[in-house]
């Protein structure tokens, strides 16, 4: 069985979010249970393009609109992700130092049409076709419906939602940019009276996926305006968890942190880790240290972050450490409480993910208020490292951590407002004081299992299930 998995990031090559983690692990999981995965992506102007060579195998031109277009499919002359990757050079439109714009209707349409264009060439094509996100998500649109992928038009096709807060709308004016079809069809594409991406998706996939059951779910209520189509195409739909490359996260082999552990040697493990860091970003080694690492967005509870951090800050005896980006006046209210926090308080403004790899080892707890979290990978990390998520009660977030009020080994808010997180933050001091429970709890998180194994099986289990 052939896998080729369509998406616009992929880690190591390119990330922005969660996105890039899950296309970087999935298939080398699938590859280990003994099916052929592969990922194909756009070719960005970044710094993975500047240390590797590529090797092209295919030349052509798409058509976009009127507009007539100069393609590349390349691969890694030298590749060692542990899966095929191959990359669409489009350099007018997708070989930019970004990977997203605000208007990116046509470069991912033409990424997207360079891919199809591509299978039509190939001797064996897919068996599957796994799409991501809406940058994707006409590829099952347009094989079901585009004259010109009639080729291909047996192929089942997948779409897995990450995030449906992001859809990809276009108006009508662009229709045209779309390989032609029976105008009849044009349903398909129309959602609210726009032209949306994902919708099409979720209409045209043989089968949606979402990243965790519980988001599945939040999404009939709660899906920026798609609630009624998922509760419409739900018997089609299925929550699969998110799992993490343990290889990656691993605190035992992972070069980026100060001191490597396992469970036993937890201890002066993250001792180590945390003074490292507490001297790094002047912050008092003796309190409990929660971090937050991720988008400073309001769908992270991040426009709420100034506010309880200068009344946690004031009351209670914690230190907190930030790693992030995104809106701007929220990254200047967290930049300004460095001023009158000093020793307790700190903030690193842009991504690192060698930083992030170190807050993970020498945090003691994780802050993820999130709003909307459709899995997390963030807090299936920190549990690995043994350090002890601050959660709320949203998506993968409310599958994957139990609140230590019922046996469990978090902590865990029901709402994201000032009160409630504040009230999360105070438990999680409280705990600290009780350094028995506490490390006993840090322990026993290191031994869950959240690695792509059993989500991989669910995944081919599903393809069998489609190509059968």
């Amino acid at each position: 069985m052939k896998i080729i998995h369509i998406s616009a990031e992929c880690y190591p090559v390119a990330k922005v979010g969660g996105l890039a983690d899950v296309v970087g692990a999935l298939p080398i999981y699938q590859q280990k249970a003994g099916i052929i995965s592969q990922v194909i992506m756009p070719l960005y102007n970044n710094r993975f393009q500047e240390e590797n060579t590529f090797q092209t195998i295919y030349s052509s031109q798409l058509a976009l609109g009127e507009a007539t277009i100069n393609f590349d499919i390349m691969v890694l002359q030298k590749n060692t992700l542990g899966f095929d990757i191959f990359f669409v050079d489009i350099p007018e439109l997708l070989y930019k130092e970004y990977v997203y714009s605000p208007d990116d209707t046509e470069r991912f349409l033409a990424f997207q049409i360079a891919v199809l264009d591509w299978m039509l060439t190939m001797k064996q094509p897919p068996d599957i076709v796994h799409c991501h996100d809406h940058h994707t998500a006409l590829v099952p649109f347009m094989l079901q419906e585009s004259y010109k992928y009639k080729a291909l038009h047996g192929i089942p096709t997948i779409l897995t939602i990450h995030n449906a807060q992001y859809q990809g709308w276009f108006s009508y004016d662009k229709l045209a940019l779309i390989p032609n079809f029976d105008l009849k069809n044009i349903g398909l594409l129309d959602w609210n009276h726009i032209i949306n991406p994902l919708a099409a998706g979720i209409k045209c996939a043989w089968r949606v996926t979402t990243v965790s059951p519980s988001y599945l779910e939040e999404l009939k209520i709660k899906a920026n305006g798609l609630e009624s189509l998922l509760r419409h195409e739900s018997a089609k739909c299925i929550g699969i968890l998110n799992g993490i490359d343990t290889n990656v996260w691993n605190p035992e082999t992972d070069t980026f942190i100060r001191k490597n552990y396992i469970q036993r040697t937890i201890v002066s493990g993250k001792k180590a880790n945390k003074k490292w860091l507490c001297k790094e970003f002047n912050i008092d080694v003796e309190q409990p240290l929660l971090v937050f690492i991720g988008r400073l967005v309001e769908e992270k509870g991040a426009h709420l972050f100034s506010e309880i951090f200068d009344s946690a800050l004031r009351n209670l005896h914690i230190s907190i450490l930030l790693l992030g980006s995104g809106n701007k006046p929220i990254e200047h209210n967290l930049e300004k409480l460095k001023e009158e926090y000093k020793g307790t308080y700190n903030a690193h403004i842009g991504y690192d993910e060698k930083l992030a790899h170190l807050m993970y080892a020498g945090a003691d707890f994780l802050l993820m208020p999130s709003l909307v979290e459709p899995c997390g990978l963030n807090q299936l990390y920190a549990l690995r490292y043994g350090t002890i998520p601050v959660v709320s009660n949203v998506g993968g977030l409310k599958d994957t951590v139990v609140d230590i009020s019922n046996n469990g080994f978090g902590i865990v808010h029901r709402q994201t407002t000032v009160k409630e997180v504040y009230g999360a933050i105070g438990r999680a001091s409280e705990l600290y004081k009780d350094q028995k429970e506490f490390r006993a709890i840090r322990k026993s998180i290191m031994q869950l299992d959240h690695s792509w194994d059993a989500s991989a099986k669910e995944y081919i289990t599903l393809y069998h299930t489609l190509i059968s």
